[in-house]
């Protein structure tokens, strides 16, 4: 099993960027999926997950600037990110909660190499 981000870059403040996220490989069922980041320095944070069922939970620093959804049917995750910030700056990794076969008992987390985004001041 393979996630492959893309969509990260150099952006100004207030600008927008959109993340995608594609799992590929041996899957029967992705449960949740999400975007994380890390900042340099930092840990790293969650900053929004869906669940299978579409519900959406983002942190608070991200909260009605930041968009997450899903296609189930083509295995990709999407984060829309608008009003971008300095803040924002950080590598982005993506997740997935993955079955890979039928009969499977335990879902594997599965991560994504990350993608840089970059807001300017």
């Amino acid at each position: 099993v393979q996630l492959q981000a893309s969509g990260g870059g150099l952006v100004q403040a207030g600008g927008s960027l959109r993340l995608s996220c594609a799992a590929s490989g041996s899957i029967f069922s992705i449960s949740n999926m999400g975007w994380y980041r890390q900042a340099p320095g930092n840990q790293r944070e969650l900053v929004a997950i869906v669940t299978s069922g579409n519900v959406t939970n983002y942190a608070d620093s991200v909260r009605g600037r930041f968009t997450i959804s899903r296609d189930n049917a083509k295995n990709t995750v999407y984060l829309q990110m608008n009003s971008l910030r300095p803040e924002d700056t950080a590598v982005y990794y993506c997740a997935g909660d993955i079955r890979r076969r039928l009969g499977e008992n335990v879902m594997f987390r599965y991560w994504g190499q990350g993608t840089e985004v970059t807001v300017s001041s």
